[in-house]
């Protein structure tokens, strides 16, 4: 009796201890997340603070100025005259070519890892997949430069820029395909078989159609990935002070501007506009990417 007494006694202390030990856990993880959250803020207010006043029509319709202009209207307190419009173009453009050869690469390999994962080749295609996704975006630009500028347009070119995007498209689009996949149930694919439906059929009218918000929320994350690369663009498309739309020319993007204008000290304002477009563009992809999961993911 005189146990159980004694314990009862004790039980409101110990609950006592235990919320606040749990309070200052809670606070512990809130103060953390803002300090994880809040440089993120900083950079947005920065990038907004600094890049609103450069935002008009002819950002997006006009090319980049020349340093003379810009010197001047700097000098004179105006915003500096032209924009970025060789640069949106040329990353349309490369994007666009990149997406052609990656995507339906990178989907049908990214089947086969499902449909064959244990043989000897979908381990080596994983494996070289997780490398691949580490390599420095400047070698695989390296390497872009070694198959497409020298051997193939014999100089700079937005089919090079393509390329080396491509490439770094690859392991995003592949192992997002094989985790979609991975998902689908097998009763679908074995019912569809139990029609006598033939194999590639049950790929394009069932698992694809099925995974599909599995696979546009890979492209739009690789997408968003290229989008924002410099390194190398600059040792394949070089970059253009005019809109070009002939892939075997050099081509410029908004990165390879933002690295231009960064080296001139009277563009500093178009560098921080150029900054809030790539970054507005890449979270509308993020948005999307997420929106469709949510939407169409449930479905599957």
């Amino acid at each position: 009796m005189n146990l159980m007494k004694s314990d009862n006694r004790n039980t409101p202390d110990r609950s006592s201890w235990r919320d606040k030990k749990n309070k200052l856990f809670l606070g512990l993880v809130v103060t953390l997340s803002i300090v994880t959250v809040l440089p993120i803020f900083l950079i947005l207010w920065k990038l907004v603070k600094e890049g609103i006043s450069q935002i008009n029509l002819d950002f997006f319709i006009k090319v980049a100025p020349d340093p003379l202009e810009a010197m001047t209207a700097v000098n004179n307190g105006e915003i500096i005259p032209g924009g970025i419009a060789n640069g949106i173009t040329g990353s349309l453009l490369m994007v666009l070519i990149a997406s052609l050869i990656a995507i339906p690469v990178s989907i049908l390999a990214g089947i086969f890892l499902y449909e064959h994962p244990n043989g000897w080749y979908a381990r080596l295609i994983r494996n070289l997949t997780d490398i691949l996704q580490g390599v420095p975006s400047i070698v695989l630009g390296l390497i872009a430069y070694i198959w497409i500028v020298i051997s193939i347009t014999k100089g700079f070119s937005g089919l090079a820029g393509s390329v080396a995007l491509a490439i770094m498209m690859l392991p995003i689009v592949i192992r997002s395909t094989e985790e979609t996949m991975k998902m689908i149930p097998v009763t679908l694919k074995e019912a569809a078989a139990a029609l006598g439906v033939p194999y590639w059929r049950i790929i394009l009218k069932v698992m694809i159609p099925t995974g599909f918000s599995g696979l546009m929320t890979g492209i739009l994350l690789s997408i968003s990935r290229i989008l924002g690369e410099t390194a190398p663009l600059m040792l394949t498309a070089l970059g253009s002070t005019m809109i070009n739309l002939n892939i075997y020319k050099p081509t410029s993007a908004v990165p390879l501007l933002i690295w231009e204008f960064y080296n001139n000290p009277n563009m500093v304002r178009l560098v921080w506009s150029s900054s809030l477009f790539l970054m507005g563009v890449v979270l509308v992809l993020n948005i999307l990417a997420k929106r469709i999961n949510s939407r169409f993911g449930n479905n599957q």
